[in-house]
């Protein structure tokens, strides 16, 4: 095992030192990409994206990488910090939202809130000035920037949307009770869509996979699939192959627990329901 060695961390920016510090590791033991590909027992060509920061992979190969290397947690030290840069999570925003408009489907998991493509102007105005802490102006472009988002739903070649919620997410309220039973109606006529399809995982299934990680798997057009996570502060693509079937497994998995379609539109009616009658305070 070669011996841990001190990253030098050639660049203050995080995505580009992670690179940096990855090639400069396999080049001093005199590895090519594949032969390290069949040492780590993972593709090398997620090696060579990762080398030149077009992904940042998962833990699971930073890990495995830590391990190889002898580097203790390093690597993934560093990984956590590109993870985490503001920058780079706008950029892959930014692709995320080009991938989205372009995809012919998209499959969802939300373990605590509703997803952006079925919420009401009070969900999103409220969700964004909360957590983000955006008012005034900048408040107004964003929630007016999402609600557009929901357009691609529509029409003709509109993609086919799944999205599993969470018992968590329904039964987290906005504080005017009228926005809440709006935002309600309005999940329930989503659903009536050809082309939407609303699943509902209730708190009797226990823990499970998935249970703390927003998810959405983006299906292209040449039927290659990348999946995207997301926190509340970043979000990461899960684009190598195998990394991307077993996200797929886990959420497979979820559906599973999940209640049928038909049933998840009772639960959304019984929770409108009992909205109506709670008490005004």
């Amino acid at each position: 095992m070669p011996a841990r060695r001190v990253v030098t961390g050639r660049s203050q920016e995080p995505r580009k030192r992670f690179a940096e510090e990855l090639k400069s590791l396999r080049t001093e033991r005199g590895l090519s990409l594949r032969k390290l590909g069949e040492v780590a027992g993972w593709d090398w060509s997620l090696f060579s994206k990762l080398e030149k920061g077009e992904t940042l992979g998962g833990p699971e190969v930073i890990q495995a990488l830590d391990q190889y290397y002898g580097t203790g947690r390093t690597l993934l030290a560093l990984w956590e910090l590109a993870v985490a840069d503001p920058t780079q999570f706008k950029e892959r925003y930014r692709r995320y939202m080009t991938l989205e408009a372009e995809a012919i489907s998209l499959w969802h998991y939300a373990p605590y809130l509703l997803p952006g493509l079925l919420q009401t102007e009070a969900y999103a105005r409220t969700l964004m000035g909360t957590s983000s802490g955006l008012e005034g102006d900048e408040l107004n472009r964003q929630v007016e920037a999402r609600l557009g988002r929901q357009a691609l739903l529509e029409g003709d070649n509109a993609p086919t949307f799944r999205t599993i919620l969470s018992e968590t997410a329904l039964r987290t309220p906005l504080p005017i009770r009228a926005q809440w039973q709006e935002q309600l109606e309005h999940l329930l006529a989503a659903g009536d869509r050809r082309n939407v399809t609303i699943q509902v995982v209730l708190h009797s299934a226990g823990l499970y996979a998935l249970s703390n990680t927003d998810l959405t798997f983006l299906k292209a057009t040449d039927g290659r699939t990348v999946a995207w996570v997301e926190t509340a502060y970043s979000g990461e693509f899960v684009e190598e192959t195998a990394a991307v079937d077993r996200l797929q497994l886990r959420y497979d998995l979820v559906r599973d627990l999940a209640l049928s379609p038909a049933d998840s539109r009772k639960f959304i009616m019984r929770t409108l329901e009992e909205t109506s009658c709670e008490p005004s305070i």
